[in-house]
């Protein structure tokens, strides 16, 4: 049976005019404001003390949008007959983000964490000159940074938090027999002392 005439144009009619009875679910963005996902990727914060110029993040970017600077200063020697020491000091960290494809490469291979994701998206400019953001922009992205999740309960203790209870374990045991100790020999001198009187 051949189909009938302007069937498909009333099968398009019936959708739209079947949509135009339904509520829209259009969000006015500048008056409200998006409930993003936890993890979403919108710009990246710098922890600049965290920084100590491996330049691991600019050689690991695909886009090559990682600019760092940085110059070497001598350090004095922490003890007395010590030998003096050298370390990298940041000048300038700067991510271009008119050529960011925003992969996360860099924060993953921070081996110091010192780069994070912030869900802060409203970076617009009207010059692509200004997308390239230096470390103080960087900086004050870091305040817009969430918590991490809470870890789960059910999941096993992490090994260095175990370690390291473990440990303050043993020296608080250990701090606690000294105690003891010196107690006992407190009242052990105490007694003496109430014998030869």
């Amino acid at each position: 049976m051949p189909p009938i005439p302007g069937s498909g144009l009333a099968k398009g009619l019936a959708v739209t005019l079947r949509t135009m009875t339904k509520k829209t679910v259009t969000e006015q963005y500048p008056e409200h404001q998006p409930e993003l996902p936890p993890r979403t990727r919108g710009v990246i914060g710098l922890f600049e003390e965290n920084c100590t110029v491996c330049m691991l993040c600019a050689r690991e970017c695909p886009d090559w949008c990682i600019y760092i600077d940085s110059h070497k200063e001598t350090v004095p020697p922490a003890a007395p007959g010590g030998r003096e020491r050298s370390r990298n000091v940041l000048d300038r960290f700067a991510i271009d983000f008119a050529l960011c494809m925003y992969c996360g490469i860099c924060i993953e291979v921070c081996p110091f964490d010192a780069l994070f994701w912030s869900p802060e998206f409203e970076y617009a400019e009207t010059d692509i000159h200004e997308l390239t953001h230096e470390r103080d922009k960087l900086r004050e992205w870091m305040w817009t940074v969430p918590a991490p999740p809470a870890l789960d309960p059910a999941a096993e203790e992490p090994k260095e938090l175990a370690a390291a209870r473990k440990s303050a374990e043993k020296l608080a045991a250990a701090e606690a027999a000294e105690a003891a100790e010196a107690a006992e020999a407190a009242g052990a001198a105490e007694a003496k002392g109430e014998e030869s009187s």
